[in-house]
């Protein structure tokens, strides 16, 4: 179905400034999930479905919730800490995702959101719910679970609650605070409830029939996602050819923001020091690296400071960039959801993006897989041999490496 078919944002009656803000993000067209989401959650019904990031989900919830809360203020005097929607996430940086997100949506109108997540600002979290009535808090649930049990946070006048990436949640060991969570909110029926999940599995829907009512079920395909837009191709090579490939890749065709994968944060440590060692400016993101740096590594590649980031899979789902369209497997994830997750960082709402993989004696095992999973078979070629050849290490590098 053609962007056009699905129809634009004006059919669905949105508040002004919410529009204005929709045309400045440069949204045009709906996604298919906002296509179908949207009409039952504008009219206040729950709704359930199966769609990854990258499907345009997140506009589609925000878009809902901004319109309840500029179509319906409050007037009277309201308690601080108690926020009329709530959204919870499993990471701290889908959490800061969702909220610049919930920011750009919510330019124009007057309302507050406060992101809550472990690791980091207790203090500056616990302030920003002191200081004046919230509108959303987007949360993970520790962090939120703690608010609420010090009276930091009341979940009694929940309109609208979202249960983002609940797969997620579940692999985490997070659905234990989930119920608490929930059983501190209004009673479904009494509060919209939105449930999305990359997989729909047994008991992802034993949780969706629990926590909501009579939903609206939308399933929008991870190799959906994955072909229309992301432009795949996997090169056969050595190990000892990855690294050459990979730097002639980038500087052949002048890349300037590459997101790179590993399995391992071993790998993934290897990688960056041999990145430093030819003078290609990178950092990167693995479960070794403290929350602080990360989100500073993150704002630095956003801004382009940043050419090349190496991440684990521990940042696929979080890395939300705009214009990034290059993503490369440097190790072929051995699940084929990842694989679908890592390229899911480009080739956004509708935007074309590439995706790269290498593929060794070892990563080719996972191929098939990959393809069955997808629906369909990948261009799997050797690449060109001049961009095999090692490059020399700059000359000044080359010294100090000496001296060390």
């Amino acid at each position: 179905m053609t962007n056009e078919a699905l129809g634009g944002f004006k059919t669905f009656d949105l508040p002004e400034p919410v529009m204005r803000a929709i045309e400045e993000i440069g949204f045009e067209y709906c996604t298919p999930i906002q296509a179908d989401i949207l009409p039952a959650a504008l009219a206040g019904k729950d709704a359930s479905g199966r769609a990854q990031t990258g499907t345009g989900k997140t506009a589609a919830f925000l878009i809902s919730a901004i319109t309840r809360i500029r179509n319906n203020p409050i007037e009277a005097k309201r308690k601080k800490g108690s926020p009329r929607v709530l959204i919870l996430a499993p990471t701290r940086e889908l959490v800061i995702q969702i909220s610049e997100e919930a920011r750009e949506l919510a330019k124009y109108c007057n309302v507050n959101i406060i992101p809550v997540f472990g690791g980091m600002d207790y203090v500056k979290q616990q302030k920003q719910l002191g200081q004046k009535p919230v509108d959303i808090i987007v949360a993970t649930p520790g962090r939120l679970l703690d608010f609420n049990r010090r009276g930091l946070v009341s979940l009694k006048e929940i309109e609208i609650l979202v249960i983002d990436e609940a797969d997620r949640m579940l692999d985490m060991g997070f659905i234990p605070d989930v119920r608490k969570i929930i059983q501190s909110t209004p009673q479904k029926g009494k509060r919209q409830t939105m449930l999305f999940s990359a997989t729909l599995t047994r008991e992802i829907m034993r949780l969706s029939e629990q926590w909501t009512r009579d939903p609206v079920t939308v399933e929008i395909e991870p190799a959906q996602v994955a072909v229309d837009t992301v432009d795949q191709v996997i090169y056969i090579v050595t190990m000892e050819e990855k690294f050459g490939l990979l730097y002639n890749i980038i500087e052949k065709q002048g890349l300037e923001r590459v997101l790179v994968f590993c399995n391992r944060k071993d790998e993934v440590r290897r990688l960056t020091e041999m990145f430093s060692r030819y003078e290609i400016n990178c950092a990167m993101i693995s479960g070794d690296v403290d929350q602080k740096k990360r989100m500073s590594r993150l704002d630095a590649f956003k801004s382009g400071k940043i050419r090349v980031l190496v991440a684990t899979d521990v940042a696929g789902r979080g890395i939300h960039i705009e214009g990034m369209n290059h993503v490369v497997n440097f190790k072929l994830p051995c699940d084929p959801e990842d694989y679908v997750h890592r390229i899911g960082r480009t080739g956004r709402a509708g935007t074309l993006g590439t995706a790269i993989s290498f593929a060794d004696e070892d990563d080719a095992f996972y191929i098939p897989a990959i393809e069955q999973y997808l629906g369909r078979s990948l261009a799997c070629i050797d690449p060109p041999e001049d961009w095999l050849v090692m490059p020399q290490v700059p000359p000044i590098r080359r010294k100090s490496l000496k001296r060390a």
